[in-house]
C-alpha cells in the first residue's frame, strides 16, 4: 500500500516497471528561466499602463483674467488634479503619457509675466504616471477638463487657473479712471453705476433722458465733437473677436483674425478715451480666450452704453470683399450669409474651449432672448451710423445692416453690433488689415460712427456713483 523509501546513503536499482527519469540538462533550465521571465514581463505590462500617448503641442496663455495651459495630443489623456499648500502648488498627474520634447517644452513657455504661475516642473512620478507641478504665486481656483477634436486641434487637456477672488471689471475700470483723473488733477466725474459690484448686476431702475451732449460743428471729414452737457460718463465696451486658443479666421498670408481685431480695438479705445466724457473698456486686452457669454457679462457689469464687437470676415473664395455690420435678430437671419456667419462666430466657444461641466450662474440671465424691441432698434441705428463711416474707407459687402443670432450680441439692455472690418481671406484686404495706417482709418471710422449715433441718440441718465466720495 505504501512504498518504502531507502535510508539515506543506500541505493536500490530501478524497478523494472518504471522507466528511469530523464536528467535535466543546462539548456532546459535556461529555457525554463526565460519562459518564467517572459510571464512576469507580460503580467507587468498588463498591470501598468503603457506610456504611448504623445503630447504633440503645449501652449500657455497668461492673462489677468486667468491663465490657461493646454496640452494637445492624438488621444484623450486621463488626468488627476490636486492642490497643495505651503507653498501653493497645483499637481496635474497624466496617465500613460510619454515625456516628449513638446511636453518638456512647457517649462519654457511659462514666463515671468504670468500673474498666477511662477514655474512648472515635469517628471516621472511612478510607472505610468507623469506629474506636472505648477508653482503658484498665490492661492487659486483651478479647473481641468478635456476637449474633443475640433477644427485644426486634436484632443486637448485644458487647465484654467483663476484667481481665488475673481477680478471685478467695474472696480478695475473705476480704479483706472480715478488714477487717470488724479494724474490730470481733475475732479472725479460721476459714473453710471451703483455703489457696489452687486449693484452692477441688479435690475436697472426706471430711467429718464439726460440732457443731450452738445454737438459742435465738424469740419469736413472730421467726427462731430461732443461737448459734455453734464457729468454723465458714456461707457463703450469694445470686444476684440476671438483670442488665445481661438485664432479666428486666418488669411492666406498667415494673418490671424484675433491679432487684427485686438489691434483695431485698441485704436478705437484710444480715440474714445480722448473724449472728456467717454471711456472705453476692452473685453480682452491680450492674446487669450474669453467665452462669448463672458464678453457680454463684462459689458453689463460696467454698465456699458454700447457694445461693439470687432471681427475680420472670411469666406471659402478669395474674391469676397468689403465691410459689414450686423445686429441681433429676434427671428431669423436676414440672409443665408448672415446665418452662416453667425453660426461660425458662435462656434468660437467650441474652438476656444469652454468647460461645459461648469454652470455659470450669470449665463442664463446674460444670454436672455433679446425681446426688447427698443434695444434692437437702437442697435440698428448704431449699426447704420458705423456702416456709413466704413463705406468711406472700404467697399461695403452689404449696403444695409444685417441681422442674425449672434450670441455675443445678446445683451438684453445694451445696443450691440458686430463689425466685420474686411475679408481677411481676400489677399488685398488682408494686406490692408495688417497695415497700422489702415487699422487707424478703420478705428477712426468706427469711432466716428459711435459719435454720430450719440449725437442723435443721447444716453439715458442712470444711478450715479461718485468715484472719490
Amino acid at each position: 500500500m505504501f512504498e518504502a523509501y531507502p535510508p539515506l546513503g543506500m541505493h536500490f536499482p530501478p524497478r523494472a516497471d518504471r522507466a528511469p527519469a530523464p536528467r535535466p540538462n543546462l539548456l532546459d533550465l535556461l529555457q525554463a528561466v526565460a519562459f518564467s521571465a517572459a510571464l512576469l514581463h507580460c503580467s507587468f505590462l498588463l498591470a501598468a499602463p503603457a506610456d504611448n500617448i504623445q503630447v504633440t503641442s503645449t501652449r500657455a496663455w497668461p492673462a489677468q483674467d486667468y491663465t490657461r495651459i493646454t496640452l494637445e495630443s492624438q488621444q484623450p489623456i486621463r488626468h488627476q488634479l490636486l492642490s497643495l499648500k505651503d507653498p501653493e502648488r497645483l499637481v496635474l498627474d497624466l496617465e500613460g503619457v510619454a515625456v516628449t520634447a513638446p511636453l518638456s517644452g512647457l517649462v519654457d513657455k511659462v514666463g515671468a509675466n504670468d500673474p498666477y504661475v511662477k514655474a512648472v516642473r515635469i517628471g516621472r512620478f511612478k510607472p505610468g504616471i507623469v506629474r506636472l507641478v505648477f508653482d503658484l504665486r498665490a492661492e487659486v481656483k483651478p479647473e481641468a477638463f478635456t476637449l474633443a477634436p475640433v477644427g485644426e486641434y486634436g484632443h486637448r487637456l485644458v487647465l484654467d487657473i483663476y484667481p481665488l477672488v475673481p477680478l471685478d471689471p467695474l472696480l478695475a475700470f473705476l480704479d483706472k479712471l480715478q488714477a487717470e483723473r488724479n494724474a490730470a488733477g481733475r475732479p472725479p466725474p460721476e459714473s453710471t453705476e451703483g455703489t457696489t459690484p452687486e449693484a452692477a448686476n441688479a435690475p436697472a431702475p426706471a430711467v429718464a433722458p439726460s440732457p443731450a451732449p452738445t454737438i459742435a460743428p465738424a469740419d469736413r471729414g472730421q467726427p462731430p465733437r461732443v461737448q459734455p452737457a453734464s457729468r454723465r460718463l458714456i461707457i463703450v465696451a469694445i470686444d476684440p473677436g476671438h483670442g488665445g486658443e481661438d485664432p479666428g479666421a486666418r488669411g492666406r498670408g498667415g494673418t490671424n483674425e484675433k491679432d487684427v481685431t485686438l489691434a483695431i480695438a485698441r485704436k478705437v479705445k484710444a480715440r474714445i478715451d480722448e473724449e472728456p466724457n467717454m471711456r472705453a473698456v476692452l473685453t480682452r486686452d491680450g492674446d487669450y480666450f474669453i467665452p462669448l457669454h463672458m464678453r457680454v457679462a463684462k459689458a453689463r457689469r460696467v454698465n456699458a452704453d454700447l457694445f461693439v464687437s470687432v471681427h475680420a470676415d472670411a469666406f471659402i473664395k478669395p474674391h469676397a470683399r468689403g465691410s459689414s455690420v450686423f445686429a441681433l435678430s429676434e427671428s431669423g437671419a436676414t440672409s443665408v450669409a448672415a446665418s452662416w456667419l453667425a453660426k461660425r462666430e458662435n462656434d468660437a466657444d467650441l474652438v476656444g474651449g469652454v468647460n461645459l461641466d461648469v454652470q455659470d450662474p450669470h449665463l442664463k440671465r446674460t444670454l436672455l432672448d433679446l425681446s426688447q424691441t427698443a434695444t434692437i432698434t437702437d442697435s440698428l441705428k448704431l449699426g447704420k451710423a458705423v456702416l456709413s463711416e466704413l463705406g468711406g474707407i472700404n467697399t461695403l459687402h452689404k449696403a444695409q445692416v444685417e441681422q442674425a443670432g449672434f450670441a455675443v450680441l445678446k445683451a438684453p439692455d445694451i445696443p450691440s453690433i458686430l463689425v466685420e472690418t474686411a475679408f481677411i481671406s481676400n489677399p488685398e484686404e488682408e494686406r490692408r488689415l495688417r497695415s497700422s495706417a489702415y487699422q487707424d482709418r478703420m478705428a477712426k471710422a468706427i469711432f466716428t460712427g459711435i459719435k454720430r449715433y450719440f449725437a442723435k441718440n443721447p444716453p439715458l441718465a442712470r444711478d450715479r456713483m461718485v468715484l472719490n466720495p
